[in-house]
């Protein structure tokens, strides 16, 4: 099992990225898959998740109306659209899989032991 994530870097205020968690060894339609970022000095944050049964998807406060989660079961691939960018949003993100909880469950309590994390990509946002 295994969660490679890509699309990272720098970008300016109010800028955009795409950030993409391909899985492999596993079938990515069985799992929920979220987004979580750990910026310098602080824990751990879901950002968003999507279920697995029916796409049901759950967004941080912080993000909401700014980013979007989506998936291609056909390709194993998980995207997070991130728009209007702000320099709050620099974090190393990382994408994570559990076959068992919701959307809402695995982004407030995070992956459980059945579940798998990717290694992170860093989002820095700069002018």
């Amino acid at each position: 099992v295994q969660l490679v994530e890509s699309g990272g870097g720098l970008v300016q205020p109010g800028g955009s990225l795409r950030l993409s968690c391909a899985a492999s060894g596993f079938t990515s339609g069985s799992y929920t898959i979220g987004w979580f970022r750990q910026a310098p000095g602080k824990g751990r944050e879901g950002v968003s998740c999507i279920s697995k049964s029916d796409h049901s998807t759950y967004y941080a406060d912080s993000v909401k109306g700014r980013f979007t989660i989506s998936r291609d079961n056909a390709k194993n691939i998980v995207y997070l659209q991130m728009n209007s960018l702000k320099p709050e949003d620099t974090a190393v993100y990382s994408c994570g899989a559990d076959p068992v909880p919701p959307a809402e469950a695995m982004c407030v309590i995070g992956v459980g032991p059945s579940g798998s994390w990717g290694r992170g990509t860093q989002v820095t946002v700069s002018s």
